[in-house]
């Protein structure tokens, strides 16, 4: 990762998502969406699949967006996207293109990324296209009323996956999109979240560079408080404890090299340090049914998912 921020207030100060927009008190997407506009800047591009940041900031005649923008299905994302970008190389081949180095970034949730677009989305990874693809991820179809997606996590809650005596929510476990998109060897893929902000606005400059390579691609965990069933205060804390009990580890993939991040690298490093998986778990409600069993056994998955990446790291270093 390429360190540009080393403190908040080396963070630009322009605004390029306004404030005003539908999105629910506490919205972790819409978080993600102002720092995400920063740090990419003006000379920028959004394609945008239908979702949450779609609906609740493009109600007409009013956007939330202070840049080019386009709107399409969920499935297309990046298809739209590439032929953007190839647009935009075939004119600058032929002097015809004036502004200069333009950011292209597709914006998508996980129902978007982990399932519809997903084909889409492997198309453009592999064809080689100059874009960042960044996944906002809220673990289920929020917009459409809290469905479970290829995202959502184990034993979760969702209106498609009901808690019972028979069913304890969904049965599978959370999707690796990361492992997906780095089996297509990109230049550089990374996770962030957005209670860790110098480390996400350092990896989105770092993707949008390296995109003058090829694709790249960000995984940004982003809490939703309806969904998650927590209190909307929370929704920062939530995604830091997400990092700092295991359950999201930040990591890069960069140019065939894995690299953990803090605090996730001194977690592998001293296991001690991690807390305990319950303490995310209890403050939502999409968890309130799991029993100690259950628990014991995402803690043992987690401790799992960390030692493969150590071990990643370690081999491809």
């Amino acid at each position: 990762m390429k360190v540009v921020y080393r403190a908040i207030w080396d963070l630009p100060v322009e605004e390029l998502f306004a404030s005003g927009h539908r999105a629910c008190a506490g919205c972790g997407p819409a978080i993600a969406m102002r720092w995400i506009t920063k740090a990419a800047g003006p000379n920028t591009i959004v394609v945008n699949a239908t979702g949450c940041m779609e609906v609740t900031t493009t109600q007409y005649p009013e956007t939330a967006w202070m840049l080019p923008y386009l709107h399409v299905a969920f499935e297309n994302a990046a298809a739209a996207a590439s032929g953007i970008e190839a647009a935009i190389r075939t004119l600058s081949a032929k002097g015809l293109w004036r502004a200069g180095k333009t950011n292209v970034i597709v914006i998508a949730g996980d129902g978007g990324t982990y399932d519809i677009g997903l084909q889409a989305l492997s198309g453009m990874l592999e064809r080689g296209h100059h874009v960042l693809y960044i996944l906002y991820d809220n673990e289920a179809y929020m917009n459409t009323g809290i469905q479970r997606s290829g995202a959502t996590p184990k034993y979760a809650w969702t209106t498609t996956t009901p808690v019972g005596k028979a069913i304890r929510g969904k049965v599978q476990e959370k999707k690796d999109i990361m492992g997906i998109v780095m089996a297509h060897r990109v230049p550089y893929a990374a996770t962030a979240t957005i209670a860790n902000l110098l480390d996400m606005t350092n990896k989105i400059k770092t993707a949008l560079e390296y995109t003058e390579e090829g694709p790249t691609f960000l995984h940004i965990l982003a809490p939703c408080p309806p969904g998650w069933r927590y209190p909307e205060e929370l929704t920062v804390e939530m995604a830091r404890l997400a990092v700092e009990t295991g359950y999201f580890p930040l990591y890069e993939y960069d140019h065939g090299k894995v690299r953990l991040n803090p605090p996730t690298s001194q977690i592998a490093a001293d296991p001690k340090r991690k807390k305990p998986l319950r303490d995310w778990l209890k403050l939502q409600g999409r968890f309130a049914h799991l029993t100690d069993a259950e628990i014991a056994e995402l803690e043992r998955e987690v401790a799992a998912n960390l030692a493969y990446l150590s071990a990643l790291a370690k081999a491809f270093s």
